[in-house]
Parts: C-alpha cells; sequence; structure tokens
C-alpha cells in the first residue's frame, strides 16, 4: 500500500466519512461514524476514536470540513463572505494542534442571497472547490450548482468565484412531512422517493402550475389516496417529486439570468439523490451535468491538504 500521508474527512450533523489519503489524494482506507450531533460535546474523543486503527501511521495531518466547524462541532471556523475565490477557502481555515496532530478545518460562506436575506453553507464550499479541481473547465464562465440534500443549496459562480447561493430546506421538509404528517401513512411505503412514474408526474404538475406555491399542492399527496388516485405506496414518490421539482421551479426564477449565461445546472450529490434533481431540470428543459459528490468533497479536501503542506507533485 502506498504511504498514508493525510486523513479527510467530510463531517456533517448526522454523518462522518473519513479516508486515508496518500500525497495524491488516493483513498486508502475509509471509515464511517456518527455525526456532530449524535456525538454531543466529545467531538474531538469521537474523532480519534475513529482513526485509531491508523495511528500506526503516525500523527497524520488531518482535513476536516463540514458542521465540524460549526457552533456544535470541534472548533467554531468563522463564515467566509461572498464573493469567494477558491484560495481564500485554504486561506480561511482554521489550524490547530490536537494529541500531536495537525488538524485542519474549512471554513464556511455566507452571502446575503437572491431573497435578500443572510444565508450560510458548511461542507459545500468544499465540495465546489472540489468540482472545480476535478473539472477545471468549472472555473470559467458562469456556473450554476445545484448542491442537493437536507438543505440544498443553489449557487452561481464567475469565473470560478463563488458569488452568492441560495438555501432550499427541500430535504428537511421532505423528511418532515414523511414522518410527522399525514400526507404519507403507508407501512407500504419505501422510506424514500426511487423517482418513478409517480415522482415524475409530481413534476408534470408543478410544470402545469407553476404559480402554484408549495403550500397549496402538498395535500394531494394525501387526497389523492383518499380518492384513489395516487397509492398509498406511492405516496412518498409524489411527496418528493412535489418538493424538488418546486425547489427547481423557484431555482430556475431565482436564477434566471446566471442560467441564461450558463450551459445549464451542475448537479453534486450523491448519484440517487443527484438523479432526482436531474430529472426535475429536465423536466423544465434545464441542462444538466452530474458530479458525485463524496468525490467532490475528497478532491476539495484533497486540494485544501495540498495547499497547505506545500504538497507541489502527484505522488
Amino acid at each position: 500500500m502506498p504511504a498514508p500521508a493525510f486523513i479527510a474527512g467530510d463531517w456533517g450533523t448526522s454523518h462522518l466519512r473519513l479516508s486515508l489519503c496518500d500525497r495524491g489524494g488516493r483513498v486508502l482506507e475509509s471509515r464511517n461514524g456518527p455525526g456532530v450531533g449524535a456525538v454531543k460535546a466529545d467531538v474531538a474523543g469521537a474523532f480519534f476514536a475513529q482513526i485509531e486503527p491508523w495511528k500506526q501511521y503516525g500523527a497524520l495531518p488531518a482535513v476536516l470540513c463540514g458542521m465540524v466547524g460549526s457552533t456544535i462541532g470541534w472548533r467554531e471556523v468563522r463564515y467566509l463572505p461572498c464573493p469567494a475565490r477558491p484560495e481564500m477557502i485554504a486561506a480561511g481555515a482554521l489550524r490547530f494542534e490536537a494529541n500531536g496532530h495537525s488538524i485542519t478545518i474549512a471554513p464556511g460562506l455566507s452571502c446575503r442571497n437572491r431573497l435578500m436575506a443572510p444565508d450560510v453553507m458548511r461542507g459545500e464550499e468544499t465540495q465546489i472547490l472540489g468540482a472545480l479541481r476535478l473539472e477545471p473547465q468549472l472555473a470559467q464562465g458562469r456556473q450554476v450548482f445545484c448542491m442537493p440534500g437536507t438543505h440544498t443549496k443553489w449557487v452561481s459562480l464567475k469565473d470560478g468565484v463563488i458569488e452568492h447561493f441560495l438555501t432550499a430546506v427541500s430535504g428537511e421538509l421532505y423528511d418532515i412531512l414523511y414522518h410527522h404528517s399525514v400526507l404519507v401513512n403507508s407501512k407500504e411505503t419505501v422510506d424514500g422517493a426511487a423517482g418513478g412514474a409517480v415522482f415524475k408526474r409530481a413534476l408534470e404538475k408543478i410544470k402545469l402550475y407553476p404559480d402554484g406555491e408549495l403550500i397549496h399542492l402538498l395535500f394531494e399527496v394525501r387526497s389523492g389516496q383518499l380518492k384513489g388516485e395516487i397509492k398509498q405506496r406511492d405516496a412518498a414518490d409524489y411527496l418528493s417529486g412535489l418538493i424538488i421539482g418546486q425547489d427547481v421551479s423557484g431555482a430556475k426564477r431565482f436564477f434566471r439570468a446566471d442560467l441564461a449565461e450558463s450551459n445549464g445546472v451542475v448537479v453534486v450529490s450523491t448519484p440517487r439523490l443527484g438523479e432526482l434533481y436531474a430529472q426535475a431540470l429536465r423536466t423544465r428543459d434545464v441542462a444538466v451535468r452530474n458530479i458525485d459528490g463524496d468525490t467532490a468533497s475528497l478532491a476539495g479536501l484533497s486540494a485544501l491538504y495540498r495547499v497547505l503542506e506545500g504538497v507541489t507533485d502527484a505522488a
């Protein structure tokens, strides 16, 4: 096995993914663990417990991103204001020593969004950095990124500079309505939409009624079941289609000028969720390219490591 050089970690509220990497950023081993929301106050202890099997390689430096840099994380790292150039992310990272290890935590970003409200992100900035490294052409001209998740981010870049973004609580809203409302009330339903025919039917509903507000459309998930027009096992699929469809519809309006300058939307996500958003975007005649979110995150963390440690070769 090549010599391990650093540890890369994407540490969100609900999930941790650590990768043991060589100098070139190739993953040698991986470990998964609980998010910072589950480990409570002992974030440092949770980290060192997870990397215990890797102590044999010495006190390797670690580069982390996500909610680990928030008020509930290990150390709070300030938000960098937009517009933000990619190199500002490395410059704004927090570095400190712990148990002999050099720890780096990436900063988040903040902006005043298109609704003139304060907006923030943590973790997605590192994925953007990774996407620009994976596909350097994305650092040219206008680009619009969609980063689906619990809190989906719509991001506008110009020549690699992150200018502004808008957050949609699409994933969290789906989870709340699925688990805590009468809209989806079937034991037959598989937790999570599959993006099948019923999902596409919901997307078409959003397209047919572009001025319809989500709050007025959601009850059809229940009434459709009561009238026999939606099968109980398909209710979650329809709910997902309405939420994602409305998310895309709103973003298309608020990013109209950005989209006119770009070649469509770059979706950075897990393959499954990314495909759902890709379907919704194509329904609204928006071109899509997909980048795997885990791959982008790792590429971004690797880029931070190389800058901060002065690595210039691809060993």
